[in-house]
């Protein structure tokens, strides 16, 4: 969320309180993050403390925060861990959200800030730690399994068949119209190619890993002392293993888009072969699923117009020069 709920400070202090034992003297909304279900703060306590509190107002599934807290605890520690309630739990509830506490990272995200040679080389050696996890079989079980479903691309292509006949009084909602109409044909290229590529690698059945799934910029906090710190465990997937590795190099936020990054990164990572058809799988399906999530945003009018106008934003800077579209099109020219 880019603006605070209607949750006061005395109330998340109270909480805090009653559920983690923290004694809260001063609460700073965060107006950061794309999810408009989600809002984050900075806690400041009494003897000198920081924490970051994540509230989801969403539908919540527990295996977001068992997932990160076993990876810290056997063989990633650069991933963030949830700290527990009073109770022991890793979550707890109120006023209508889910309450996720953690230590707070002072740190820039990898987005406000490249990453130092040594942070590409920590990345890479996190997610290989990552990939690598065997994970207790009553955890494993809860973890979902990719299916290459066209959820997305049935979202995206009825929006388009929607343009065709609607038209929107929100301001926000008619650029977006406006600009999806213009680029009708591109997208429904992207949807045509990564139903075509999903089906493939689900008739070759390529191995699958735990993967983190939103391995992006803004999801990689970093320290001066090249620290990082690998956070929002929201949606855990057993996927290829380029489920996550498209990410390196797809040029999301233009930024992670050079070839000496991509270099540091796998000399951290070690060596792997990359199934080039999941790569370009998966950079086209993360375009479709932005432009799903950002077309039911803004179409639908949820959230506040911060948060649309920042919608719209991210999907017209998709399309821009050397952006993902342009390198998902490259990759999947690799193909040929």
């Amino acid at each position: 969320m880019l603006t605070p709920p209607d949750l006061s400070a005395d109330a998340i202090a109270a909480h805090m309180r009653d559920a983690y034992g923290v004694d809260v003297v001063q609460v700073s909304f965060l107006p950061i993050g794309a999810d408009s279900d989600a809002a984050v703060y900075r806690l400041d306590t009494a003897d000198g403390m920081a924490y970051f509190l994540k509230l989801k107002r969403a539908r919540f599934d527990e295996v977001g925060v068992a997932i990160p807290a076993f990876l810290h605890e056997h063989g990633a520690p650069a991933v963030m861990a949830p700290l527990a309630s009073v109770d022991g739990a890793l979550w707890s509830t109120g006023h209508g959200f889910t309450w996720i506490l953690y230590p707070f990272f002072a740190g820039p995200n990898g987005f406000e800030r490249p990453l130092s040679d040594a942070q590409w080389v920590a990345l890479g050696k996190s997610l290989r730690a990552v990939h690598s996890a065997i994970l207790p079989e009553s955890l494993a079980a809860r973890v979902p399994r990719e299916d290459y479903s066209p959820q997305w691309r049935d979202a995206v292509t009825a929006f388009s068949q929607q343009l065709e006949a609607n038209s929107y009084a929100d301001p926000v909602a008619a650029r977006l119209a406006a600009f999806w109409r213009t680029k009708r044909q591109e997208i429904h290229a992207l949807v045509d190619r990564a139903g075509r590529l999903g089906q493939a690698l689900r008739d070759r059945a390529l191995p699958f890993v735990l993967c983190h799934a939103d391995l992006h910029a803004w999801n990689v906090l970093l320290r001066a002392d090249d620290e990082l710190a690998i956070v929002d465990w929201d949606n855990p997937i057993f996927a290829p293993k380029e489920r996550d590795l498209m990410f390196i190099g797809a040029g999301i936020g233009g930024i992670w888009d050079t070839a000496r990054e991509v270099a540091l990164f796998y000399q951290g990572y070690g060596p792997v072969e990359i199934d080039p058809i999941a790569l370009a799988y998966y950079r086209y399906e993360r375009i479709v699923a932005d432009l799903a999530a950002y077309g039911e945003e803004i179409f639908g009018a949820q959230g506040s117009v911060e948060d649309r106008e920042n919608g719209l934003r991210q999907v017209m800077g998709q399309f821009q020069p050397n952006r993902v579209v342009e390198i998902a099109h490259q990759t999947y020219q690799w193909l040929s």
